[in-house]
């Protein structure tokens, strides 16, 4: 065989070991779903049960329909941490803060590059500090299977209007806090992790460049959702949760992640004190809400630094 036909044979089987590696992949990423699909039928009808059970306006027995879904929540979480862990053989190094109390109620921020970080956030979160939950919008309530789970395991259903809308009808300015610390309500006496995404969207590139982030790894904070978190439930947050994520792979695809081709994740945990400067209205409040939105900035300025440093 001349040296031709060795470098043609040779580039054969590298391309037959590529397509071997690719559906291999491919097929780890289909069981995954697979797995998660199961879990999630498995744990849905028992969930679906003591929801309409905690329909029945009794207290006593709401308390415990709500314990039983967080266990069964939970164990959801646990499984899909075990397919993650053991099977995909994703390593979440976390560091940083990472003795919490589990009686605390925790604001948890984080920057937001992939829909893996929601998984990442409960691996490692899941059994250290209460559930994971987040303000929805009111109108997602009616999403078919979803709604209900988020009502049962008490997400807080949040209405806002828009500056538009209260002109046009100013007899509802207000409103929307109110409704939302009802919903908070609930909350004063057992613990909660309320979970914000503060840029308010993945980071991209191009969405980078668009709103020309003064940050080099970070898209711009929204101060917003976590100024409204805080007008709505302040008084009973006892620590904020500052979680930074970054894939030293470079890899940020869901798919490539489930399929454990993403198969290291470095995490840092920053606990900060909730101190009374940081609790107010933003809604009515403007020199509070300049003060929220220059805290938050300098606070992702550190974020930038540590996402480079990390």
């Amino acid at each position: 065989m001349n040296t031709t036909e060795s470098i043609i044979t040779s580039d054969k089987s590298l391309k037959k070991i590529s397509f071997l590696k690719l559906f291999f992949y491919n097929l780890t990423g289909v069981f995954s779903v697979l797995f998660i699909l199961t879990n999630t039928i498995i744990g849905y009808p028992f969930l679906l049960a003591a929801s309409i059970i905690k329909l029945i306006p009794l207290k006593p027995l709401q308390k415990i329909c709500t314990r039983i879904l967080i266990m069964i929540a939970t164990a959801w979480i646990h499984n899909n941490t075990f397919l993650c862990r053991r099977i995909l053989g994703i390593k979440v190094n976390v560091t940083g803060d990472t003795d919490l109390p589990m009686k605390e109620w925790y604001l948890v921020i984080s920057n937001h590059q992939s829909w893996s970080d929601i998984v990442v956030l409960q691996i490692i979160f899941n059994g250290k500090i209460p559930l994971l939950k987040f303000f929805l919008k009111k109108e997602l309530i009616w999403i078919p299977l979803l709604g209900i789970a988020w009502w049962a395991l008490d997400f807080p259903f949040m209405k806002r209007y828009t500056a538009e809308f209260i002109a046009r009808h100013p007899h509802l300015k207000g409103k929307d806090i109110e409704i939302t610390k009802k919903a908070c309500a609930k909350f004063s006496t057992t613990p909660v992790s309320v979970m914000n995404f503060v840029e308010g969207t993945r980071f991209t590139k191009h969405k980078h460049d668009r709103q020309k982030s003064p940050f080099k790894n970070l898209l711009k904070p929204k101060a917003g959702g976590t100024g409204f978190v805080f007008t709505a439930m302040g008084q009973q947050l006892h620590s904020i949760l500052n979680v930074t994520i970054k894939y030293p792979q470079g890899d940020l695809n869901f798919w490539n992640f489930v399929c454990g081709r993403i198969n290291r994740v470095n995490v840092l945990i920053k606990k900060i004190p909730v101190t009374p400067d940081l609790i107010g209205d933003y809604v009515s409040d403007p020199v509070y809400q300049k003060h929220f939105q220059n805290w938050l900035n300098d606070l992702w300025i550190e974020k930038d630094k540590t996402f480079e440093q990390m």
